[in-house]
């Protein structure tokens, strides 16, 4: 059973009681979604189009912003996103999101919830998006990315998606000069992401997260 709970900025989030654990930062959905994936991730990546590949879709607040971004930017984005549990539609239209995101937000959203799983589809001008239904350890990936966000619940709640294996994993994808952006600090998750030929720079994290890990393929 989740629960949508309110954060410090305003913006939604699910708590699964199962696992004790928010989506989110509770000091702010989309100030934490804002500050690491699109301000240390998307803004840092010229390419165009720009392949993402997002490991953990969770509510899809990282894909709406992305695509809000692109609008503003004019660049073009091929996302790709794989999550084992997907909400349902009937949570996702619980989350307020839309109504906070400015004009053009609620298609936006709603095309994010409802396109086909599995294949690319047209979410707006500038962005396709891919969703997988998948176990991300036990995937087989394909293609090239340029930009990574590593969104999985934290490692001491999911300790298999932390693994030297998932990061390496994530390199054999990886164009030359791609990033990677996630939420975490640890030292564990540091070491691993070098081993696997990333450079890793500690970053000022947002509200109630003193730093955040950006690491780039060399």
């Amino acid at each position: 059973m989740t629960e949508i709970i309110r954060t410090s900025d305003g913006s939604d989030t699910i708590y699964v009681p199962q696992l004790n654990e928010h989506y989110h930062s509770v000091h702010g959905a989309i100030q934490e979604s804002e500050h690491i994936f699109i301000g240390y991730g998307l803004q840092c990546c010229a390419s165009d189009p720009v392949r993402i590949l997002e490991i953990g879709m969770g509510t899809g607040l990282n894909a709406l912003l992305t695509a809000i971004r692109a609008n503003a930017s004019g660049q073009k984005i091929h996302y790709t996103t794989i999550e084992k549990y997907p909400i349902s539609p009937e949570t996702a239209k619980l989350l307020n999101y839309p109504s906070i995101t400015g004009e053009g937000s609620e298609a936006i959203f709603k095309a994010i919830h409802s396109c086909a799983w599995e294949e690319f589809s047209d979410i707006t001008r500038l962005m396709k998006l891919k969703k997988i239904r998948a176990d991300f350890t036990s995937l087989a990936l394909e293609g090239e990315y340029d930009l990574f966000y590593f969104d999985a619940f934290g490692p001491d709640k999911q300790p298999e998606m932390w693994t030297s294996e998932v990061f390496e994993k994530i390199s054999a994808v990886s164009a030359p000069g791609s990033i990677l952006v996630t939420y975490s600090a640890k030292g564990e998750v540091k070491r691993k992401l070098r081993s696997s030929g990333f450079e890793v720079t500690m970053l000022p994290g947002p509200p109630g997260k003193r730093e955040i890990i950006r690491a780039v393929r060399k």
